[in-house]
């Protein structure tokens, strides 16, 4: 397996395409999430120039798992669409302070992968922890998430240090999903 990272314009041909693909599979086909697709491709209004890939991928160049950073001195999920999981407290805007959103680590070629371990996989830790390092690249010294209570369970079994932004929360009545501060302390 090969972890690639960069924009829509670094990342080698087709790569885009391929997370596009994948994400449509694990969050519209897998997951059940209500986004606007079209073509088989799940996109939205945060895939910008600006907006940082990390994939992984196996020899055959399969996606196996992907992450998208956004900085947060630009729109990103957490302040346009689920503010409310902040709490009541402000949108983070710095540029040490980056977002991590459709994080997933689930391989879809190989029968017994499910969505359900992809929190707990060995996949999932090395994505995460290659998103990290490309995360501090860019400089950030935090990540704010928007995810589902799984991934408390990855994170504290990798040692990351993390908190909740506020409470949990049902979305569209069947998502619970959280804001989660992670501290990119050196390590």
């Amino acid at each position: 397996m090969q972890i690639i990272a960069g924009n829509t314009v670094n990342l080698p041909e087709g790569v885009f395409a391929r997370v596009s693909s994948y994400r449509h599979h694990v969050f519209v086909e897998k997951l059940g999430w209500e986004l606007d697709c079209h073509d088989g491709l799940e996109l939205d209004q945060f895939d910008r120039p600006d907006t940082v890939y990390v994939v992984a991928q196996d020899n055959e160049e399969r996606i196996q798992g992907c992450a998208r950073l956004l900085p947060t001195t630009q729109s990103y999920l957490l302040s346009e669409v689920f503010p409310q999981l902040l709490n009541g407290a402000p949108a983070p805007n710095s540029p040490d302070i980056w977002e991590l959103s459709r994080f997933a680590a689930v391989d879809l070629n190989n029968p017994s992968g499910t969505t359900n371990r992809q929190f707990s996989s060995d996949l999932a830790i090395k994505l995460l922890r290659e998103s990290i390092k490309v995360a501090k690249s860019k400089g950030a010294k935090r990540l704010i998430t928007v995810s589902p209570l799984g991934i408390e369970r990855l994170l504290s079994r990798a040692g990351f240090s993390m908190h909740r932004a506020g409470p949990p929360m049902l979305i569209a009545g069947k998502y619970p999903i959280f804001a989660c501060w992670i501290d990119l302390v050196e390590g």
